[in-house]
């Protein structure tokens, strides 16, 4: 059977039942492959990250010294990495219990994350060092922007003596708390008998994925609206027009200096998932191209965003730098065509409702 053949088959659901079970078992494989070549271990990275932060964590609590607190703050950008790759698989465990707010909360337009932050650190909130109490407070405060606020805030430095014995604390309930959710989204994902499975093996008394078309889409649009999240969310929230519209202090981790790495991390991960998922093999022979120009715009990405180094309002100060900014948006965009129009056309999929709509 033809490339064609078989994407014609998954598109248009024809009822002839060999072409129909060799177009089910391609995408099957696709998903499969998606799952156990870069969910799985991206998430057991994270699981890893996390734990090493937690470690690190307690080393700071324990002795504070400069030392030990480069060395949390190190593990922290590990950890924030490590998540900028896995965090564009924004469905199945992780949307769950609030896991990818608690994660993460961002953006945070009315610095409700910062006040809580504030708040707990001024009045020293006992229930906010223990891991288990923090995971049922807001989820402002208890993922990574707010223990880049306990580590590079205001008044971080006093980590390195006694005196911030409530702030070590409390930041380290923090990971304690990120590494629990990392451990139990990586748990699941891991069983076969729930979500991976049934994104695995769609089929009419399947809930979730109905047939092959169904379960290959929700792996478009990961591109689709992870692109979107990167591009509209991310950059263009601190990257104005013009440079007197810049707003450095709008960027994610501008305060750890991880801006432009959680950037180049986002499209890591979806390079590192297109090229296990193998994807771009369901194209026919002559839409071939498509995945090559993806392949082709996804490190032209990497390449602007690893070039903008140093403090992002620094960045944003330097012409060749703000431009790299600008040309890293404007390849993103052009990703959004290739994956949204192109290959989508090509495979007779639709994206359906973008899960950033109405932030």
């Amino acid at each position: 059977m033809t490339g064609r053949s078989a994407v014609a088959a998954i598109a248009l659901c024809l009822a002839l039942p060999a072409t129909a079970a060799s177009a089910n078992e391609a995408s099957d494989k696709v998903i499969s492959d998606a799952i156990d070549g870069f969910i799985r271990p991206a998430y057991g990275r994270l699981v890893e990250a996390t734990a090493a932060l937690g470690t690190s964590m307690d080393k700071l609590c324990t002795a504070p010294s400069a030392g030990t607190l480069e060395a949390a703050r190190a593990s922290f950008g590990k950890t924030t990495g490590s998540w900028s790759e896995v965090e564009i698989i924004r469905f199945g465990p992780i949307t769950e219990q609030n896991r990818l707010e608690r994660i993460l909360f961002w953006p945070d337009r009315k610095g409700t994350g910062l006040k809580q932050v504030q708040a707990a650190l001024a009045g020293a909130d006992a229930t906010a060092t223990d891991a288990t109490t923090l995971a049922g407070k807001s989820v402002a405060m208890q993922g990574l922007g707010a223990l880049e606020f306990v580590l590079f805030g205001t008044g971080a430095d006093d980590l390195t003596g006694s005196s911030a014995a409530y702030r070590c604390a409390y930041g380290k309930a923090i990971a304690g708390n990120l590494n629990t959710i990392a451990t139990d989204v990586d748990a699941e994902w891991r069983d076969d008998g729930g979500f991976a499975g049934q994104w695995k093996h769609p089929g009419p008394d399947n809930a979730l994925y109905r047939n092959a078309t169904e379960a290959v889409t929700e792996l478009l649009e990961v591109y689709v609206n992870g692109l979107e999240l990167v591009r509209d969310v991310r950059v263009n929230g601190f990257l104005g027009k013009e440079a007197s519209a810049d707003k450095p202090k709008q960027a994610l981790y501008w305060r750890s200096q991880g801006t432009a790495a959680s950037l180049d991390g986002n499209i890591a991960g979806m390079k590192a998932l297109f090229d296990a998922s193998s994807f771009g093999s369901l194209l026919p022979a002559d839409s071939e191209w498509i995945a090559q120009s993806i392949d082709f715009e996804f490190a032209n990405a990497r390449n602007a965003a690893s070039a903008v180094t140093g403090p992002i309002d620094a960045a944003l100060a330097d012409p060749t730098k703000r431009g790299k900014l600008g040309y890293f948006a404007v390849v993103t965009s052009s990703l959004s065509e290739l994956f949204g129009t192109r290959l989508a056309g090509a495979l007779g999929l639709t994206a359906g409702f973008s899960s950033l709509d109405g932030d």
